[in-house]
């Protein structure tokens, strides 16, 4: 899907960027904000790098087919479709620590450039990749990397790489119009393109056969995306405090009480969810769930009052009534943004990481 159809896609875009719709979505834990400290922990430090050379080719088991796409405008189609993410580049360090070097980067997804960060372990290497989605955060006030700092610092200092996209649109990525840069399908793209740059990728230290993804908020919305998308893309998925699988929850919760001009245009391009629930079902994750081979785990605290808890039990449910080994943490008490069960949490996602990158005999 070039640019001409992903524009097509504008007028559902206020309905996923508006997800979680505080200013910044990630805000008040993990922009720019300093790591927490950290409790005794029953995890191992930096892990050594394995033996084992790495494989450029995953083992992958026979896609599913595609289903029949109802409008241009839909998961469907990014399934039909291929992606081309290439030219991982290193364009500037930008932190230097005993455990891992921070690099400013850019890729290519599709014709655009895209930047973002790179967190690489100190050490020979190679390691496994986690391929960051960040949450809604408005692209004007946006930065490099912004999002998921504590969750980038954490996993590089336990022997993880760890690739930040910024999405298109977002700090020195080429835009692609106001309304297309915020579009969570082609935000889609671009994740599921780093994943393909980073496998082809000639950085030595980074196990392009071991990669994973991890997504907070709109981000785990994208990653949902990109796992129904193309199966076998990675090892396993980590969502953290959701939006909804479903697209028009997010519609309800945010786009037509909050902005009357966007559902305007989406009801006179694509109807209403009432008008159309074929269009809303092909846009929504939760319909092809069973499209997903890789082991998922979801976080999520009860507390929440931007994206509702229940949103993430339905989404388990319908994962696991899929047959997808998938895992619902709940956290009791925790808001959006995690505070202080979020160590824990995070202990969690590197034992499943870990035991979901083993590398191959």
């Amino acid at each position: 899907m070039r640019r001409p159809v992903v524009a097509l896609l504008s007028a559902v875009a206020l309905a996923a960027t508006a997800a979680c719709s505080a200013a910044t979505d990630d805000a008040g834990s993990s922009d720019g904000s300093p790591t927490p400290s950290e409790p005794t922990r029953t995890t191992s430090p930096t892990t050594p790098a394995p033996s084992a050379s790495p494989s450029t080719t995953p083992s992958v088991s026979p896609a599913p087919s595609v289903p029949t796409a109802e409008s241009r405008v839909s998961l469907p189609t990014l399934m039909a479709r291929s992606y081309d993410g290439r030219r991982l580049q290193r364009t500037g360090v930008l932190v230097r620590t005993d455990d891992y070097t921070r690099y400013a980067v850019r890729y290519r997804s599709d014709d655009l450039w895209i930047s973002g960060i790179l967190n690489v372990p100190t050490g020979r290497g190679p390691y496994p990749v986690v391929v960051m989605a960040h949450g809604y955060i408005d692209p004007a006030i946006y930065v490099r990397g912004q999002g998921l700092m504590r969750e980038q610092d954490w996993l590089a200092r336990r022997g993880f790489a760890v690739l930040h996209t910024d999405y298109r649109g977002h700090a020195a990525s080429d835009d692609t119009g106001p309304l297309d840069r915020e579009l969570r399908l082609g935000y889609t793209v671009d994740v599921i393109n780093a994943v393909h740059a980073v496998r082809r990728s000639s950085m030595r230290r980074l196990d392009g056969a071991r990669v994973s993804l991890l997504g907070r908020s709109m981000g785990g919305g994208v990653v949902l995306n990109a796992l129904v998308t193309q199966p076998g893309l990675v090892d396993a998925a980590v969502v953290f405090a959701s939006v909804s699988s479903d697209a028009v929850d997010n519609f309800e919760r945010w786009t037509r009480p909050e902005r009357p001009e966007s559902v305007s245009r989406i009801e006179r391009r694509f109807g209403l969810p009432e008008q159309n629930p074929t269009f809303w079902r092909q846009i929504s994750s939760r319909t092809y769930v069973d499209r997903i081979t890789e082991p998922v785990l979801l976080h999520h605290g009860t507390s929440d009052d931007s994206c509702p808890y229940r949103w993430s039990v339905r989404t388990t449910r319908a994962l696991t009534n899929a047959g997808v080994d998938a895992r619902l943490r709940t956290y009791e008490g925790e808001e959006h943004a995690f505070g202080p069960q979020w160590p824990q949490s995070m202990r969690r996602t590197l034992r499943f990481l870990r035991s979901s990158s083993e590398p191959q005999a």
